[in-house]
């Protein structure tokens, strides 16, 4: 009796592929940069045809902000910020984590191609704030809020204004290269905007 053989599931087979282009795209990006990224040569290095690549994403910009979103998945670990009860320790984890990535060479240029691709797109603009900016902006502030919730800051803080003044600075440096990058330096920042964000009166005991 001969074995029955039966193909691969499709289904397996098309994430396979899918995982082989945004790989490529992002090692490719960290290669030649972001000009020198092209469709046809994501799909030439993953071993798939142009139409393929094609077929589920309409831009490179678009390829690499998935490549993006598949490293966060594969990361593993809970999106939520730590909440030990302590705000302003958990912040400074937090920062120095992003500090952290912002000055890792793997992530530096695709990173730096996506922020420009994205203000130049639309449709790529509105794909980052859906699936990645508001839903971590929405964690950012849950923890604020909980923060809030503990006496840790005012009552009457404007939970999307604080994430600026928290966030923005790390942000605003690595943008525009406009000094040294440090752990050191996240913690001035959450030291000086809890400072303004706290209760009146000096921080909750």
């Amino acid at each position: 009796m001969h074995a029955v053989r039966t193909d691969p599931d499709p289904a397996r087979r098309s994430d396979a592929s899918r995982r082989a282009i945004l790989s490529t795209a992002f090692d490719l990006v960290g290669e030649a940069g972001y000009a020198g990224l092209s469709i046809e040569g994501i799909a030439a290095r993953a071993g798939v045809g142009k139409q393929t690549v094609y077929r589920w994403w309409p831009s490179k910009g678009a390829v690499l902000f998935d490549a993006f979103l598949m490293l966060s998945e594969d990361s593993g670990g809970s999106p939520a910020l730590p909440d030990t009860g302590d705000l302003e320790a958990d912040l400074v984890a937090v920062l120095r984590a992003t500090v952290d990535e912002l000055n890792d060479p793997r992530y530096d240029e695709p990173m730096r191609a996506l922020n420009t691709e994205i203000a130049h797109d639309p449709d790529l603009a509105r794909a980052y704030t859906e699936r990645l900016e508001r839903p971590m902006r929405e964690l950012k502030k849950d923890r604020l809020r909980s923060a809030q919730r503990a006496g840790e800051l005012s009552a009457d803080l404007d939970p999307d204004v604080a994430v600026d003044l928290i966030w923005g600075p790390l942000l605003n440096r690595w943008m525009l290269r406009g000094g040294e990058l440090t752990g050191d330096y996240a913690e001035r920042v959450v030291v000086a905007a809890l400072d303004g964000l706290r209760p009146r009166g000096g921080a909750a005991d």
